[in-house]
Order: structure tokens, then sequence, then C-alpha cells
């Protein structure tokens, strides 16, 4: 995959951003790919706000690390009713512990978030956050579902290894 060169730009940006905001000589930088499926039969929708329990996995250089939570929209408008929803964020962090088995992306993510529904589903979610151990960015989520409906609005992710 050849980068434009906005595209990489961008994502020297964004690493140096990191490198200057916090991360210490001892920490550095974290690539990989986090996946998250919702938990069937959690997924709670009350129009404004909805929820759902996720398993994610992080995969980096063959180490993968569990994790477990909550995602869901915060505030906005939730019209659906989806199922086989799965979601796969680029992990971007700066943080003081990646080495292998650290568990450094447990945190809280907000965001924008969009999906919708005609029998397939798709959706994006762009969030930010981190916890004590890191600063992390998610720059998209993509995700796809089963389903009929729209949501949209203020997108969580809250995340905590397993």
């Amino acid at each position: 995959m050849k980068l434009g060169t906005s595209q990489a730009l961008l994502i020297a940006g964004i690493i140096s951003l990191f490198c200057s905001s916090g991360a210490s000589a001892a920490g550095g930088i974290q690539i990989g790919l986090l996946t998250c499926t919702i938990v069937p039969g959690s997924r709670v929708n009350l129009l404004i706000r909805s929820t759902a329990d996720v398993e994610c996995v992080y995969e980096n250089n063959g180490v993968t690390e569990e994790y477990h939570g909550e995602t869901g929209i915060a505030l906005g408008l939730d019209l659906s009713i989806r199922a086989n929803e799965k979601m796969a964020f680029t992990v971007i962090a700066a943080t003081d512990d990646i080495g292998p088995g650290s568990k450094a992306l447990g945190g809280k993510y907000v965001g924008g978030q969009v999906s919708a529904a005609a029998g397939l589903g798709i959706g994006a979610k762009a969030l930010i956050g981190g916890g004590a151990k890191n600063i992390g960015l998610q720059p998209l989520a993509l995700e796809t579902s089963t389903g009929i409906g729209v949501a949209g609005g203020l997108g969580f992710l809250y995340i905590e290894a397993k």
C-alpha cells in the first residue's frame, strides 16, 4: 500500500504530537490493530443513548492482549436494531509501557460516531482518549453489522484488560 503525501504528513504529525506530548524517554510508540465484537444480547437502545458490552483483542507484532468493556452513544440518536456487530481500530499510542503484555490500552475513549444498516450495516468512529498508562488515538474505526436503522452522535469506548 502506497501512502500519498498528505497521508504521510498526517501520520508523521500524529507521531510527533505524541512524542512531544507525554511519552517519556523510556516510553515509545505503539501501533497495532484493536478488534472488538459486541456481546450478543447486551445492546440497550434508549433513543438518545445506547450501550453494549464488547470483547476486544489488540494485536501488535504477533503479541495479543484481551480487553472487555462497553461501547455506545453517550448523546445522540440511535434508531437501530443490529446484530453481528464488529469494529476494528487502527491504534497509534504514545505510552510509557509498550512491552509485550503491558495491556496499556485500557481506558476511556470518546468522539464522533455514525452508522447505518439496511440488511448489511456499516459505520465509522473517530475516538481519542486513553488511560493512566498512555495517551492513545484511534483515528478511525470501521464497523460492520446486520440489521436496520441509523445511529449517530457522541460515541464512547471504555475498555479494561481481562
